[in-house]
């Protein structure tokens, strides 16, 4: 016979229930684990210009609190937590605040030369990680961090927010659907690569700690360029120069080569060939196994991206679609879909509830940011290249391997 539950049982259990849904997580699940109805606390690694958008942008989302902020330039984190109120704790060196126990994530919004040096700190402490892009300045470094972070469990939204743009979505969907037929070409129209470091030097101020914002790098000059002021326009220069960053190849390339990626259902792979200019192709091209050709190469569309296919061509740039058929544009729904995500912010905090991975995570933000890194070292090297993108090793070319690292100093290296 079926059992009847009594409605005193019925009770009690519903409050056994609801009890659970607001335990603290460490006696639920451990390391990690985030209730529904948990507060996520989130530290700041990073209180510069991208450091303050970011701010605003997870301020407001409810259910999270911005408790720490850490940054080697005093004023910079003054301002930022001067926003949050008295509940955002300002530390120095970001090991320290690595070490509080009630930060659930940290959002790393440094420069590259950074990034993998904190992240793998971040996921060995058992932080969960929204980290800025590009991901990594060198191949090896991203492999670490995605490592890293598969190893401890770790939640890891790449900032290639593009990915939670309805644009872009859309583009990737019609070509993923077969929309414009097979995709035989792509352009992306983005910027340079770096230059040697050329700033003139000038007079560190006071209250920036200039050793630890190197860091892992060895010692360059200061120049406000690199880190300027509040209220300064200009974003920090320190991209444009090899070893702190990769020039537009890697900062707008880690937007526009996300895109192609994804596109092309590439997040665990990327071309196989790189050849530069003057090898028998005008513009930097690579070559996937699949026979899709990009090329790095000015359309006349500044950052964007043409797709060509056998049935019709996509232009898109930051809220702009062009299509041909010009139709396709109005298209919305599809048989085949990708990962929605309509807030970036708001994606990362519900994989972080469930423990999932988010719509940029960290395996596709290193794969695009390895197609610019490998976009840099054959522009240095002005010889064609072939890449093996399961091994992440060039095929017969030891030079070029050693570009897929750099010398790190031995407290930051990974």
């Amino acid at each position: 016979m079926k059992k009847t539950i009594s409605r005193r049982k019925f009770i009690g259990n519903a409050a056994t229930l609801s009890a659970i849904l607001i335990l603290p997580r460490h006696v639920l699940g451990g390391k990690g684990f985030v209730a529904p109805s948990d507060q996520i606390n989130l530290g700041f690694i990073g209180t510069g210009r991208r450091g303050l958008s970011l701010r605003d942008s997870f301020f407001p989302i409810e259910g999270v609190k911005i408790t720490a902020a850490c940054d080697v330039y005093t004023s910079k984190l003054d301002n930022f937590c001067k926003k949050i109120g008295t509940s955002c704790v300002p530390y120095h060196n970001f090991t320290e605040l690595l070490q509080q126990k009630s930060i659930d994530a940290v959002v790393i919004a440094t420069p590259d030369h950074w990034h993998a040096t904190m992240a793998v700190k971040a996921a060995e402490a058992g932080k969960d990680i929204y980290c800025e892009k590009p991901l990594s300045l060198t191949v090896v470094e991203g492999r670490k961090m995605a490592d890293a972070a598969a190893k401890h469990k770790r939640v890891f939204q790449t900032g290639s927010m593009q990915r939670s743009a309805p644009e872009f979505r859309q583009a990737v969907e019609l070509i993923r659907n077969g929309y414009i037929g097979e995709v035989k070409t792509v352009k992306v129209s983005i910027g340079g690569p770096p230059v040697p470091y050329n700033l003139p030097a000038e007079t560190v101020p006071t209250d920036l700690d200039w050793n630890l914002w190197l860091g892992p790098n060895e010692f360059v000059h200061y120049n406000h360029e690199l880190n300027p002021v509040i209220g300064d326009p200009l974003w920090g220069r320190w991209r444009n120069f090899k070893g702190l960053g990769g020039g537009d190849i890697t900062d707008w390339g880690a937007h526009m080569f996300d895109i192609v990626q994804w596109a092309l259902d590439m997040d665990h792979s990327g071309p196989v060939e790189f050849i530069p200019p003057g090898n028998d192709v005008k513009h930097l091209t690579m070559k996937y196994a699949n026979g899709v050709i990009m090329t790095h190469e000015d359309f006349g569309k500044p950052h964007g991206i043409q797709f060509n296919g056998t049935e019709g061509t996509i232009e898109i740039q930051r809220k702009k679609l062009v299509t041909t058929p010009e139709a396709l544009k109005d298209k919305t729904t599809f048989e085949k879909h990708v990962y929605h995500s309509d807030n970036h912010y708001k994606d990362f905090l519900k994989a972080m509830r469930d423990r999932s991975k988010p719509v940029s995570d960290i395996e596709a933000g290193h794969r695009s940011a390895s197609v610019g890194n490998l976009a840099n070292i054959t522009y240095d090297l002005k010889v064609p290249l072939k890449w093996d993108p399961v091994k992440e090793r060039f095929l017969n070319n030891k030079t070029a391997d050693k570009l897929l690292f750099r010398k790190m100093k031995k407290e930051w290296a990974v």
